[in-house]
C-alpha cells in the first residue's frame, strides 16, 4: 500500500471516531433532558444514553492518533456546543408567528400550571420551541462546562495512566481515565443543570444525589463493559491502520510516528 492510500485510510478512521464522537455529543445536548427513563435502580436523561461512547472514542483516538489529535477533536467538540448553544438562542429571540398561525402541533395546552428548568412558570400553554428551549438551553450550558472539564480530564488521564505503566495494560488507562472523568461530568451536569431548581426548591436533596449517582453509575458500568470492545477496536485498527506498538497515526507527512506522551 502507497504512503498516500495509508495515511487516507487512517484519516478515514479518525473521520468515523470524530463523527461518532461529536454526534453523541450533539444527541446529548438536542435531546438532553426532555425525557426521563427508568433502568432498573437508574433514572436517566435520556441524552445520557448515547454519551458514553464520547469517552470511548476520545480513548481510541488517544491510543490511536495521540494526546494532540485528541484535544482538537475535544476543541472541534466545544465548538459545536457554542453553536448549538447560539442556534437555540437564536431561535428564541426571533419573533415568532402569530399564535393562530401556528400549527395545532406546535401548542401544548396545560392542565395546570408548570415550573420550567429555566424558572418560567407556565399557566395554560407553551408553545413547543418554547419548551424545547426551556429544557435543553440549560442543559446545554451545564453539558459544556462538564464537556470541558470531563473530556479534557479525559485525555490528560489516559496519557498519565499511559505514563504510569509504561505503556502496558491498556485496560488501566482506559478504565480508570473514563471512570475519574465521568465522575467529574455527572457531578457538573446535574448540578449545574438543576441547581437553581434545586435553590428554589422544586427539587430535593435526594431527588439530586439519585440523579447524579444514576448518571454515574450508567456511565460507569458502560465504561466497564466497553474494555473488552476496546481491547478489539485497538488490536483491529492497529492492524488495519498498520501501526506498530506505540505508534500514532496523526501526522500528515509521515507514516507514523511517536511521541512522549
Amino acid at each position: 500500500m502507497s504512503p498516500a492510500s495509508l495515511q487516507e485510510r487512517r484519516e478515514r478512521v479518525f473521520l468515523v471516531l470524530a463523527g461518532t464522537f461529536l454526534c453523541a455529543m450533539t444527541l446529548l445536548n438536542v435531546i438532553g433532558i426532555t425525557r426521563f427513563v427508568q433502568l432498573g435502580p437508574m433514572a436517566l436523561a435520556v441524552g445520557v444514553l448515547p454519551y458514553p461512547l464520547t469517552f470511548l472514542c476520545t480513548d481510541l483516538v488517544c491510543e490511536l492518533y495521540g494526546k494532540a489529535r485528541a484535544n482538537f477533536l475535544v476543541s472541534v467538540g466545544l465548538g459545536l456546543n457554542f453553536l448549538i448553544l447560539f442556534v437555540l438562542f437564536l431561535g428564541n429571540s426571533i419573533p415568532s408567528v402569530p399564535t393562530e398561525a401556528m400549527p395545532p402541533w406546535q401548542i401544548i395546552q396545560l392542565a395546570a400550571p408548570v415550573a420550567l428548568p429555566n424558572g418560567d412558570i407556565v399557566e395554560n400553554r407553551i408553545g413547543l420551541y418554547q419548551l424545547i428551549y426551556a429544557t435543553t438551553s440549560g442543559a446545554v450550558f451545564a453539558s459544556m462546562l462538564a464537556y470541558i472539564a470531563a473530556q479534557y480530564c479525559d485525555v490528560q488521564l489516559f496519557h498519565f495512566w499511559k505514563r504510569v505503566t509504561k505503556g502496558r495494560y491498556l485496560w488501566v488507562r482506559n478504565n480508570f481515565s473514563t471512570l475519574m472523568s465521568q465522575m467529574v461530568d455527572s457531578l457538573m451536569v446535574v448540578t449545574v443543570t438543576f441547581g437553581a431548581a434545586y435553590l428554589r426548591g422544586d427539587i430535593t436533596t435526594k431527588a439530586l444525589a439519585i440523579l447524579v449517582g444514576s448518571n454515574y453509575l450508567f456511565k460507569a458500568c458502560v465504561a466497564l463493559l466497553d474494555t473488552g470492545p476496546f481491547y478489539l477496536a485497538v488490536h483491529y485498527l492497529r492492524h488495519y491502520l498498520r501501526l506498530e506498538p506505540g505508534a500514532y497515526a496523526a501526522v500528515a507527512h509521515a507514516p507514523e510516528y511517536r511521541d512522549s506522551d
